[in-house]
């Protein structure tokens, strides 16, 4: 039987570290009924933290999916990391994600990695309800994360609750409730993190004037999406609560609004009304356009998604509704490796899917075996399924050759839906077992990592036989390192991070490239000329183009180009990548009889190898973004240490009795800067760092590599 879509939520929680998603989510777990005892992520006891890893640090580190009801309605929800090392996570839920609740911390506000998810979520067109959580601590402010929403986030907040009182219990006006803007009254929690009951009182005759100025801003706001709403209250008549709610969520699915929810996850404050808010507001999957995605032009042979396009050939673009009636098609979203066969999260988008049956991954050109499905719970198999449909999210067991991103589909209707785009590295250090009897069991290992993380790599380097692992930042690679120890029980040495350098060029220069050589007894010859110069190319990389439309037979020019692409695709003088670079072929000159492909790839090689060291080398190293949270009395010291490891300060802000210091500053020089920066604040400040741009290094650095 087809299950009613109208009755599924798929969203996922999402925030800066430690604004609470996980407190968020078990709580939402307890007061639904699918959990007995709310677990507390002091004590290692929730339900979506259940790596050894994530108890031990008190922080998410992978993303977990829970499946419960609400009022009828299956919500399944995805809890993510905070952490920036841990970014990716956040990425893949966000893809396959109809709507998402974005968590604050009432005292901590807007902070760097609530931007970061905030910009994902606009990237994937999630539409979001916001939770200002901790209303219950010190320093709690309401208003100023509101109107900091509106202002760092570029988003249009709609309040639909307002907090009575804000701080700890022992002050005078301590948070004890939430005033509900929409039924105009007060709703508290008599029985806190034990209950699951919600009491409706009368609105205090102390907050009716405040409530009923945020009121009008809530209609005044709603007026602007709806005729009808907007005809009453010029009227000065009543509105119905269900009209309300129905303009909600029409402007909320759309994503031209965000309601704004509050309360105290921890104290059992505020939870229910934001699960009711999940339902009444955000979208089902029926109300998310239809997928859409390309015919495949041809099978791939290279096992590497590429698509053998024929000459000519334009890709035609497909759609699929969510609808079981339309072919199967579904994303591979997260792959979680286990000896017995690797478990395969998908989000299928349309038709319907069985177990022990056979789809097809048309950017490999492979067929897959789906042998089992599953139901998640947390990151385990919770209960087997014979059938999956359009808006579910399950686990498949049986997939050989799938990866993170790929599209699976029915074999009669091919498609590719866009794949899942993943930050690159900035951090890599080398690891090598303690024994060599363990060299294959490592290679291993770092295997069935690096296909259930896409932000590591591991790769050899020939020339050392050193293993380089790679990761977006210092506690990615340690929470590895903690891994391969404790999972694989493998030890492991480690050696000082190293960093992702880039190259890029100074100048512009004008290079001829001439290969004129014997191989094996043949003359091989060849000219070819260029022009090498430095430019912000939009993807940051190596530009090729093409200024000849004579010279050359068309073969010859296409394997040129080819071949510039290629080594363009490699190191350059140092060995690091390049970046914003363009590469012009402007002539090529054929031997009547000793020209040939060999010939002209090494004209080509020679050419750019030369134009890399006569344009000069300029080295690009990784700058970071901090937000350093601190007390005031620790700002002195923190910038003194930040101007030593060669930081700019942008902008210092006073945020409650916090000062935080807006800063950027290279990676090479920020490496254990977490423990330094605790020592100097006494414990008390608190730092997070995104990646943020390339800029050249100081000579000095350069002067190590040459």
């Amino acid at each position: 039987m087809a299950k009613d879509l109208a009755q599924l939520r798929n969203i996922g929680v999402i925030a800066h570290i430690d604004a609470g998603k996980t407190t968020v989510t078990e709580r939402m777990l307890y007061v639904s009924g699918t959990k007995h005892r709310a677990g507390e992520v002091d004590r290692g006891t929730t339900t979506t933290d259940d790596d050894a890893e994530e108890a031990e640090r008190g922080i998410t580190i992978y993303s977990a999916c829970v499946a419960f009801h609400w009022n009828d309605v299956q919500i399944n929800l995805i809890d993510t990391p905070g952490h920036v090392d841990f970014t990716a996570e956040v990425e893949r839920s966000l893809r396959v994600l109809d709507g998402a609740v974005i968590v604050f911390s009432a005292r901590e506000g807007v902070e760097a990695q609530s931007e970061t998810v905030w910009r994902q979520a606009d990237k994937y067109q999630v539409a979001r309800v916001a939770f200002i959580n901790k209303l219950d601590r010190e320093g709690a402010n309401f208003e100023a994360v509101f109107e900091e929403m509106r202002s760092r986030l570029d988003a249009n907040p709609v309040a639909l609750q307002i907090p009575v009182g804000q701080g700890p219990a022992h002050i005078d006006n301590p948070f004890r409730g939430v005033i509900d803007l929409i039924g105009e009254h007060m709703l508290t929690f008599p029985e806190g993190k034990a209950g699951r009951h919600v009491v409706a009182a009368p609105i205090p005759a102390a907050l009716v004037d405040q409530a009923a100025l945020w009121r009008e801003q809530l209609i005044g706001e709603l007026a602007n999406y709806s005729d009808a709403l907007m005809e009453l209250a010029l009227a000065e008549a009543p509105i119905p609560a269900g009209l309300i709610r129905e303009v909600l969520r029409e402007a909320t699915v759309h994503q031209q609004i965000q309601p704004v929810l509050c309360g105290s996850a921890l104290h059992g404050m505020g939870v229910q009304p934001l699960l009711d808010a999940v339902v009444d507001y955000l979208p089902n999957p029926l109300e998310k356009p239809p997928v859409t995605g390309l015919a495949p032009l041809g099978k791939s042979s290279s096992g590497k998604g590429s698509k053998a396009k024929k000459k000519g050939a334009t890709e035609q673009t497909l759609s699929r509704r969510p609808d079981s009636q339309e072919p199967f098609c579904g994303l591979v979203f997260k792959i979680l490796p286990f000896k017995t066969g690797d478990l395969s999260w998908v989000r299928i988008y349309s038709g319907s899917l069985q177990g022990n049956s056979r789809v097809l991954n048309p950017a490999r050109g492979k067929k897959e075996n789906v042998a089992q499905l599953w139901q998640i719970h947390a990151s385990k198999k919770d209960e087997q399924l014979q059938v999956a449909q359009a808006g579910d999210i399950v686990g498949i067991i049986g997939l050989r050759d799938s990866v993170t991103g790929d599209t699976l589909c029915d074999a009669a209707a091919p498609i590719v839906l866009e794949s899942i785009e993943f930050p690159e590295t900035v951090i890599s250090m080398a690891i090598e077992p303690e024994s060599t009897a363990d060299k294959k069991k490592l290679a291993e290992a770092l295997e069935m990592l690096r296909k259930q993380d896409p932000t590591f790599t591991a790769l050899e380097n020939e020339e050392t036989g050193q293993t380089l692992i790679s990761g977006m930042g210092e506690l990615h690679l340690e929470v590895i390192q903690h891994r391969l120890e404790r999972d694989f029980k493998l030890n492991v040495k480690v050696h000082n991070p190293r960093v992702s350098y880039r190259e890029t060029i100074k100048n512009s220069v004008e290079v001829v490239g001439d290969c004129n050589r014997q191989i094996n007894g043949v003359q091989h010859t060849a000219q070819v000329v260029l022009r090498v110069e430095p430019c912000e190319t939009a993807d940051g990389g190596v530009v090729i183009g093409n200024a000849l439309d004579h010279g050359l037979p068309n073969e010859m020019l296409t394997i040129v180009l080819e071949e510039l692409e290629t080594a363009g695709q490699g190191g350059g003088v140092l060995g690091f990548p390049l970046m914003h670079i363009k590469v012009k072929l402007l002539r090529g000159e054929m031997h009547e009889t000793d020209s040939s492909e060999i010939a002209f790839r090494t004209a080509a090689n020679l050419a750019l190898d030369a134009g890399l060291r006569q344009a000069g080398t300029v080295l690009l190293e990784p700058i970071m973004r901090l937000e350093i949270s601190t007390p005031d009395e620790h700002v002195g010291d923190l910038v003194g240490d930040l101007q030593q490891r060669r930081a700019i300060i942008h902008q210092t802000q006073n945020r409650g009795t916090l000062t935080v210091l807006q800063a950027e500053a290279p990676l090479a020089e920020l490496f254990g800067y977490s423990s330094a920066m605790r020592s100097l604040s006494q414990g008390r400040a608190s730092c997070s760092m995104t990646p943020s741009t390339y800029a050249a290094a100081p000579d000095e650095v350069l002067k190590k590599f040459l």
